[in-house]
């Protein structure tokens, strides 16, 4: 019998994404995660940075109804990516989905309350300070293959005085071989979480 399609923590599957570089798609485990630290309210902005695929817009959108999602990516394969799981989800004029490189693209974009960084194109620190200029005193969440790029984030929430939130997350799956079990390593992602104090 066929398994029910899960309502959240999607499979990679679910999406449509650019088969040269599968790997750059938010896994499920890491995406549930991400999720989870970005401690979404309703009626908020999302703006969902290096979208992909769109997959964590895309869950953040299924869980809140009437969360607003600003999708921001630069590559045009990815992009058609994007529009494509947008409209396989029935999520067209729930998330806004944009083509272009932030922070630019993002100048005519609502304000957020939180935003998700899945990419940032080399531009980690200009990034964040125009997330923080445009956004409701908005909570940050970012993932990272590499210690340089979180590196410069830390840096960044340094001088911000604020106090970053890190999860490194190693992710094993098991896979059958032989009809036996054996576990594959996924590569491992930092989750970094990036929230003002709130003023009394």
């Amino acid at each position: 019998m066929k398994r029910k399609e899960k309502f959240f923590g999607l499979a990679e599957e679910a999406f449509e994404f650019t088969v040269p570089r599968k790997g750059l798609i938010t896994k499920t485990e890491i995406r549930v995660l991400s999720l989870m630290k970005l401690d979404l309210r309703p009626g908020q902005t999302l703006w969902d940075i290096g979208a992909g695929s769109g997959s964590v817009g895309i869950e953040a959108a299924r869980l809140f109804p009437d969360l607003k999602v600003v999708a921001v990516e630069k590559d045009p394969a990815d992009y058609e990516c994007l529009l494509k799981n947008i409209e396989t989800f029935g999520l067209s004029g729930r998330i806004t989905p944009i083509l272009g490189k932030a922070p630019e693209a993002l100048n005519e974009a609502p304000a957020p309350d939180r935003i998700f960084v899945g990419g940032s194109g080399g531009r980690m620190t200009s990034l964040l300070d125009y997330c923080q200029e445009k956004g409701n005193n908005p909570g940050i969440v970012a993932n990272f293959a590499t210690i340089e790029n979180l590196a410069e984030a830390l840096e960044w929430a340094k001088k911000q005085k604020m106090t970053p939130d890190l999860l490194h997350v190693q992710v094993g799956r098991g896979v059958p071989i032989v009809g036996l079990m054996r576990i594959e390593a996924q590569n491992p992602v930092m989750i970094l979480s990036l929230f003002r104090e709130e003023e009394a």
